[in-house]
């Protein structure tokens, strides 16, 4: 075999076992995360899985940025093709509320965040940057909208970003308890009321 495709293996390889951990980190948490149950998991050996991820951590971290990846390629990604302003922030909104319908049952990202929040190392840092970073997206769509006239000139951005998060939040833990579609109502009804005392 070619140096070409044992990279090429060795990718496909630690693809699989990633997709595998972010799986059960959707249901467990990255705190439920087990190299021995993954390894049996992916019908692996421990030390096949620790050739791909020095260390549990490392594995964590993987899955903490996978997640962050594609809750960037499902949320922000296609708002983009919105027209600036408010017609691209609801898209956010809209796109996130889906987000939560796919993951209803367990959000790594959100679960990182509770997971995390009082701790100090490596993960703490990657969640705070995880979630600044979004933040700083939804930031920048609502600065938009104000430019665009859509929101009122003393909009500011980091606030009205905290109340939709919030009510993200609420979204989530609601769809959990007492299902997606009564969540999902309130949400939207919440989120036009929010953006209704924002505009001109």
């Amino acid at each position: 075999m070619n140096d070409t495709s044992a990279t090429g293996k060795r990718a496909a390889t630690r693809g699989m076992i990633l997709e595998q951990a972010y799986a059960m980190a959707c249901s467990d948490g990255l705190e439920g995360l087990s190299i021995g149950t993954l390894a049996q998991a992916v019908e692996m050996s421990k030390s096949g899985v620790f050739a791909h991820f020095g260390s549990r951590e490392d594995l964590q971290l993987a899955v903490l940025e996978l997640g962050a990846h594609r809750f960037m390629a499902k949320v922000l990604l296609p708002s983009l093709k919105q027209p600036r302003g408010l017609p691209r922030l609801r898209a956010v909104v809209d796109h996130w509320c889906d987000w939560g319908y796919t993951y209803q049952r367990g959000c790594v990202l959100l679960s990182a965040a509770s997971e995390y929040d009082g701790r100090d190392g490596a993960l703490h840092d990657g969640v705070v940057r995880q979630q600044a970073g979004w933040r700083d997206e939804l930031q920048k769509s609502i600065q938009l909208a104000v430019e665009e006239g859509h929101l009122r000139d003393d909009t500011e951005p980091a606030q009205l970003a905290f109340e939709i998060y919030a009510l993200m939040l609420g979204l989530h833990h609601d769809a959990g308890l007492f299902g997606f579609a009564e969540a999902r109502r309130r949400t939207d009804a919440a989120v036009e009321r929010l953006f209704a005392s924002y505009q001109p």
